[in-house]
């Protein structure tokens, strides 16, 4: 069957050089080698289909169907970045050693040990004929592109199965999963205590991950209309930015983790929703005693001896020299769940949420609700684990919704820490209601925010009360960024989208400003013989006028963050089973010697790398982004964007999780904002918006790298919702295949 040519396309073949021609030509090579029938169906699928790409290359993608829709969708993914598309399956199925090699397999017994195909494939069979429709859909999305682009070369996954997508269902950063460390499950089940010996990268450089949410009610905006902040904190270029609509009353925009078939976080006509990484505590640990009996494995539970479960489970992986092989495990679980290491002479079983159908149908369904009731109707789903929402509508509603799988427990337990899990009064007992976790609609104040901080300050005095729900409902606490969205929402008002932007950006970090008066004290009461007077008083003069906000020509800036990374990894391993957080232990359990020794250090890496400790913050932190690869090739030689705001570690709203790489002086960024967007629900709803970089994974593309400015300044874009809006800035209209 020939390529697939819109009358303009054939008209422009005659203008094609002959390289494009010889593409086109292995393009219809392809898809006459393709099955006729799943190449017949494609083409009609994609005839259904537009995608009008806007002049920042995003994707505007329209369907007769819902699962027109998902099929463009699907396949402009594919078009912008079909590498990470790809890499997210592997990851879902646990199947990336088979790209990646030994080194991953620990990863991949990890998914294994939760997702099964042949189970995955039992629930297809059996989902609603409207999510078979969509899953379809999808998976015929991205063969139409292979089969389309002969010149992609999948690092494993050839042919996409629709049963795929129910082995990522839901589009958090970090799943539950990922509580399960990879070293200690491969010390249990590779018998290898090696692993739990190995050292893990400085604490400074892991960016806490989570995401930003405000939404302000109409009372406060000036023209009357809720506004919703959206934004998440994420490694760089872990999503799409793109629109999809249908024919059947579909209209959703925002982030989409690649490969997935959903909005994760935005906005239709109506409503918006904004994730944020959850306290709530939802995985659990059960401490297992195992009884060897006859042969067999027992654990005890109550008066009984259970006996252990086991299967076989197969990782391959791609052997050093490009062949392939296959590791086989003996994996065991209880009614709890899968055993994933061992501790205190006992083996440690983890439970949580695998809803794979109902998650994909909540994170569908959602993107088409029309205001809080119906929002709320799908959210009985219960399939979402680990998120927090923040909600605003255009009738000017406002909400938070805590997570809403969590398991009923006996509060007298710790379940932070592995529970005893011969003690059936350890056991999940069903899923609370939804009206019985922390919950806010329309509170008196006019605004609510989450920022992976607790529920307890999310609407200032008219937030949840800690004292009346479980401790289970939370396990982060308050954080920088929760004191700071607190002290620049309270008593603002006529609110309008430049004014969310500003709070957005806003470059005060709270927690430098407790913890450098601290540091200046400790100084001031050096005696005036001590040898770090002289030797930190250009430093301190500087800390102790500073006003506490980043800037790209800021040296305090660079002094603090060097500073406060360097006490933060040597404190971050101490002991602070009194309760305290690490930031306590900073101001009150360090020590004046443990501060201004970090001070000393944190100088002294700036004049070895630098040649100066008062070198400004823009020379330090940059945004670089040079290839396609998922990990960059950071290169102090390569051009770079410097970057004014930090760490959200020290309060920052705007985040950036930055250090130094390998043969590199500056810091490189790799997570923290990573979209954003402002949303006003008024009459017609309207946007502006950014994403790290740029829209396009293929350097050659004008779309790679053109955002990365705006990026760094917060100077967000116009976002063409409405077709008028979109007159003016179309870059190309096209059926899928053209």
């Amino acid at each position: 069957m020939p390529a697939r040519l819109s009358k303009q396309s054939r008209y422009l073949q005659c203008l094609l050089p002959v390289a494009a021609l010889v593409a086109l030509g292995l393009a219809a090579q392809a898809h006459a080698t393709s099955d006729t029938s799943e190449t017949a169906r494609w083409q009609r699928e994609a005839q259904a289909v537009t995608i009008t790409r806007d002049d920042w290359g995003i994707a505007h993608v329209h369907g007769k169907t819902d699962a027109d829709a998902v099929f463009g969708m699907a396949y402009a993914q594919a078009e912008d970045d079909f590498n990470r598309v790809e890499t997210n399956y592997l990851h879902a199925m646990g199947r990336l050693a088979e790209a990646e090699g030994e080194p991953a397999i620990w990863q991949d017994l990890r998914m294994k040990l939760f997702i099964d195909p042949v189970q995955l494939k039992t629930m297809y069979a059996k989902s609603p004929g409207w999510l078979q429709a969509l899953m379809n859909s999808w998976a015929d999305g991205l063969n139409d592109y292979l089969a389309m682009h002969p010149d992609v070369h999948p690092r494993v996954i050839r042919h996409f199965e629709p049963w795929m997508a129910l082995s990522f269902s839901e589009g958090s950063i970090g799943g539950d999963i990922e509580r399960v460390s990879l070293n200690q499950l491969e010390a249990f089940y590779g018998q290898n205590p090696a692993a739990l010996a190995r050292v893990d990268p400085p604490s400074s450089w892991s960016e806490p991950t989570g995401s930003n949410g405000i939404a302000i009610a109409p009372r406060l905006t000036i023209d009357g209309h809720a506004l919703l902040l959206i934004n998440p904190h994420t490694s760089f270029f872990f999503r799409s930015e793109l629109q999809m609509s249908s024919d059947a009353g579909l209209d959703a925009y925002g982030a989409v983790t690649w490969g997935q078939f959903f909005i994760y976080q935005g906005f239709n006509p109506h409503i918006g929703w904004m994730h944020t990484s959850s306290g709530a505590d939802v995985v659990d640990e059960f401490a297992e005693t195992i009884v060897h009996k006859d042969g067999k494995l027992f654990y005890r539970y109550g008066t009984e001896l259970r006996p252990v479960t086991s299967k076989i489970i197969t990782v391959p992986y791609r052997a050093k020299d490009g062949s392939m092989a296959e590791r086989r495990f003996t994996v065991y679980a209880t009614h709890h769940g899968p055993v994933v290491r061992a501790a205190d002479g006992k083996w440690i079983a983890i439970a949580l949420m695998n809803k794979p159908m109902e998650a994909l149908e909540q994170s569908w369904l959602r993107t088409k609700a029309n205001d809080y009731a119906s929002y709320m109707k799908v959210a009985e789903l219960k399939a979402n684990s680990s998120n927090n929402t923040i909600f605003a509508d255009d009738k000017g509603e406002i909400a938070y919704l805590h997570p809403q799988f969590i398991p009923q427990r006996d509060d007298r337990f710790d379940y932070t820490k592995p529970v005893d899990g011969s003690n059936p009064a350890t056991d999940w007992k069903g899923l609370l209601p939804l009206d019985a976790a922390p919950h806010l609609l329309n509170p008196p104040n006019g605004w609510i925010f989450n920022t992976n901080d607790w529920p307890y300050s999310a609407a200032g005095p008219y937030s949840p009360k800690e004292a009346d729900y479980p401790r289970y409902m939370d396990s982060f606490g308050e954080n920088p960024r929760g004191i700071h969205a607190t002290g620049l929402l309270t008593g603002q008002r006529d609110f309008t989208i430049a004014s969310l932007i500003s709070n957005a950006f806003d470059s005060y970090l709270p927690a430098f400003a407790r913890q450098i008066p601290i540091l200046v004290a400790d100084y001031d009461a050096l005696p005036a013989s001590d040898p770090l007077k002289p030797k930190l008083a250009g430093q301190i003069a500087l800390l102790r006028h500073w006003d506490y906000r980043w800037g790209i020509t800021s040296i305090p800036t660079s002094l603090a963050v060097f500073w406060g990374d360097t006490l933060w990894d040597s404190v971050s391993k101490a002991d602070t089973a009194e309760g305290l957080s690490i930031y306590d232990y900073m101001a009150e359990k360090a020590g004046p010697a443990a501060r201004l020794q970090a001070l000393v250090e944190a100088s002294n890496r700036l004049e070895k790398d630098f040649g100066s400790w008062g070198i400004p913050w823009g020379e330090i932190n940059r945004f670089q982004r040079l290839n396609g690869d998922i990990e960059q090739p950071f290169n102090d030689s390569k051009p770079s964007i410097s970057v004014p705001f930090v760490s959200s570690r020290w309060g920052s709203l705007a985040s950036f999780g930055a250090h130094r790489w390998p043969g590199t002086k500056r810091y490189y960024g790799t997570s923290g904002n990573s979209f954003v967007a402002v949303v006003e629900f008024g009459p017609r709803v309207h946007a502006r918006a950014i994403t790290a970089g740029g829209e396009s994974g293929h350097p050659d593309s004008p779309h790679f790298n053109d955002e990365a400015e705006r990026y760094t300044t917060g100077n967000l874009r116009n976002v063409y919702f409405w077709p008028e809006e979109l007159q003016g800035h179309v870059e190309r209209v096209y059926h899928p295949g053209e």
